[in-house]
């Protein structure tokens, strides 16, 4: 994944889960009320699409299969790699397959839904927990500039784990849930931020120029400061897109539940036989008063 495209893929495939995510949790909090809000892990297409329900599930687990076989792949289908951080990367997107393909399961055995939920849920969070295990004891010790800009990635891979065992423990916490969605969008954000800070050469902060690392396998940083000025920099300026990430997600966030607030309009479920549904159906509610109910 040291690439550039080894890092706006992802993250661009994070971007859109998450905000996906972001979008459907809060239109469930506006449906369902305070009451029925029940966190989801991913999210089925309705109505016209409900053929494409596991679009969501199918894509994950394409995306997963495909960035294993370019971690594990090289040049091609030549031969198989033997770096040790490949099969790290590898075995992060096969955790994601192993989820996508249990909540697929899951959906399908319909009578066992409610049993498996919690499952698929913990399975979700297993999936942050194996990454932030990796990240933290990664074969290839990243550092200067570029191990900072791990570090920082490592803390929202971290909030990502919390809050989906918090989603897990209590699925009726809309927090938790929005929190979740935003941690996702943020780390698909983060991972265009690092593909550009650190590989295009132009926009690498003053003073540091890309490192050649052939050869070198415990270790990794493509980026190289020349003085401690120019590294402190660096640093500072990944410290300052950081946040503005982070506000720019909790400015699209605020937006969209803003968007959904405006509606004044309450739903509440239905219960068969009473007045709310009588009153939709006025033949039954004519015969209701015929046999003086």
């Amino acid at each position: 994944m040291g690439t550039f495209t080894g890092h706006f893929v992802p993250g661009m495939a994070f971007s859109l889960l998450g905000l996906w995510h972001t979008i459907k949790t809060i239109a469930s909090k506006k449906f369902a009320g305070n009451a029925g809000f029940q966190s989801r892990t991913w999210h089925p297409l309705g109505g016209q699409l409900s053929v494409l329900r596991h679009l969501e599930l199918l894509l994950l687990f394409c995306f997963s299969i495909f960035a294993m076989a370019t971690q594990l792949l090289d040049h091609g289908l030549l031969h198989l790699s033997r770096r040790p951080d490949s099969f790290e990367h590898a075995t992060m997107f096969f955790h994601l397959a192993v989820y996508a393909c249990a909540a697929l399961a899951a959906d399908r055995a319909r009578e066992h839904a409610e049993a498996l939920g919690g499952f698929v849920g913990v399975l979700a969070a297993n999936v942050f927990a194996q990454e932030f295990f990796l990240l933290r004891c990664h074969s290839t010790d990243h550092v200067g500039v570029e191990g900072h800009y791990h570090w920082l990635l490592q803390l929202l891979v971290f909030v990502c784990l919390l809050s989906s065992l918090t989603a897990a423990l209590s699925p009726g916490c809309f927090p938790a849930a929005l929190v979740r969605a935003m941690a996702v969008t943020l780390q698909g954000v983060w991972f265009i931020v690092m593909a550009f800070a650190l590989w295009m050469p132009r926009l690498i902060a003053e003073g540091c120029h890309p490192t050649d690392t052939a050869g070198d396998v415990g270790t990794h940083g493509a980026v190289t400061c020349e003085t401690a000025e120019a590294d402190a920099w660096a640093r500072v300026l990944g410290n300052l897109q950081f946040s503005w990430a982070i506000a720019g997600v909790s400015i699209l966030t605020a937006v969209l539940c803003l968007r959904h607030g405006r509606d004044p309009t309450e739903y509440r479920r239905l219960v068969p036989g009473t007045a709310d549904v009588l009153h939709l159906n006025p033949a039954r509610e004519e015969d209701s008063k015929q046999v003086g109910v």
